[in-house]
């Protein structure tokens, strides 16, 4: 049962989250052979201002 976990700053919509599951899923199924129904896609959306790159806050 592969997991996949993805953190995204937010922003992105609905539409975009699902595309990006639908991607994440069908390499999953290609590269290791799991049947789609056992794969696991857990999008974490993260607020801007609890995120940081080079020790600078993302706004």
């Amino acid at each position: 049962m592969p997991i996949v976990t993805v953190n995204l700053v937010e922003g992105r919509t609905q539409e975009q989250k699902n595309g990006l599951v639908k991607d994440v899923t069908e390499a999953i199924v290609k590269n290791t052979g799991a049947p789609a129904g056992n794969v696991h896609v857990i999008i974490n959306d993260m607020k801007k201002g609890d995120y940081a790159v080079g020790g600078e806050m993302k706004k």
